[in-house]
């Protein structure tokens, strides 16, 4: 039995490739990511520069974009480090990462509910629109949808920090603070609770984001107008929001359910799907379906379109 004062690092698992393959999946990682870090940040400069596009659902979208650099930037350059070396991370390293990882989760169901709220607002209630999603009000909710998150992923990583265990070999490509819980001498009955309040609390945005939405249905059917504007300006909040749900139900299901006969292949896929998918496609389809912001990114790459050939006419 081995005293956490002891566990100074822990054997990441899961990447037993021969290095030929592990040097084809560098490159394919480190593309992805690129491709990650490129639409995300287009998106929040869109959304800074153009002053059209400073209205809460663009507002929301911004953060949604920032948040997922934050969550990223948890698990890709550590994933591309060990995919070149040794697969070894400091106690203290994993804890940061799985607190990363946990309240960018966490951080982007808080978000994606006030999308819902504001689009409710916009389309239910179109006439009180600007007295409720005020610029202070706005702010305030923005704010409150990144302290709660990491608040909440604070108090349940804090109850582990001094936390005995029996190994030091986690069966995943990342930390996350189940994995330290089973490797855990005696389970902290502190975690338990605070894990449980914590998936009951985001549980509860997720009804409440299902419930904004069926009650959007209901109300844009009978308005053709409405539906159009829903269309539009919903869709691309359905798909991210179906897109997380999915993928955080995949990896809690894997996780507590998941079974060892997996070849290692698909289990390293559902651990990863989480920060494969929705960081990539949340900007490619918020940017090709908001009007403004597939305007804005036409616009400037026309410019620079224009003034490339007319640097090569005037050379010439």
């Amino acid at each position: 039995m081995e005293n956490v004062s002891l566990v100074t690092e822990l054997t990441l698992e899961g990447l037993n490739f021969p290095w030929e393959q592990r040097v084809v999946l560098f490159c394919v990682t480190l593309l992805w990511y690129l491709m990650i870090l490129a639409g995300n940040i287009i998106i929040i400069v869109a959304i800074i520069l153009d002053k059209s596009l400073h209205e809460p659902m663009y507002i929301f979208l911004c953060n949604l974009c920032i948040n997922s650099l934050y969550g990223t930037v948890g698990f890709y350059p550590k994933f591309l480090f060990d995919l070149l070396n040794s697969h070894v991370i400091s106690y203290a390293g994993c804890m940061l990462q799985g607190y990363v990882i946990h309240s960018s989760v966490c951080c982007d169901f808080s978000l994606l509910a006030l999308m819902a709220l504001d689009r409710y607002v916009a389309l239910c209630r179109p006439l009180i629109y600007h007295s409720v999603m005020t610029k202070r009000r706005v702010y305030v909710l923005v704010i409150l949808s990144w302290i709660v998150p990491l608040f909440c992923m604070f108090m349940n990583t804090a109850t582990l920090l001094q936390t005995q265990l029996c190994g030091s070999h986690i069966n995943r490509l990342y930390c996350i603070n189940f994995m330290i819980v089973r490797l855990a001498c005696s389970p902290p009955l502190a975690n338990v609770y605070v894990s449980y309040f914590n998936i009951f609390f985001y549980f509860g945005h997720f009804l409440l984001i299902i419930w904004s939405y069926l009650y959007l249905v209901k109300t844009c059917l009978f308005g053709k107008k409405n539906w159009a504007k829903f269309m539009q300006t919903c869709v691309p909040h359905i798909i991210s929001l179906s897109v997380s749900t999915f993928s955080v139900l995949l990896d809690l299901l894997y996780m507590r359910f998941g079974s060892s006969n997996l070849s290692q292949n698909l289990s390293n896929f559902m651990a990863m799907e989480i920060l494969l998918i929705p960081p990539l496609l949340n900007p490619v389809v918020y940017g090709m379906n908001l009007t403004k912001i597939r305007t804005w990114i036409f616009k400037v790459v026309h410019l620079n379109w224009t003034e490339a050939e007319c640097q090569n006419a005037t050379e010439s």
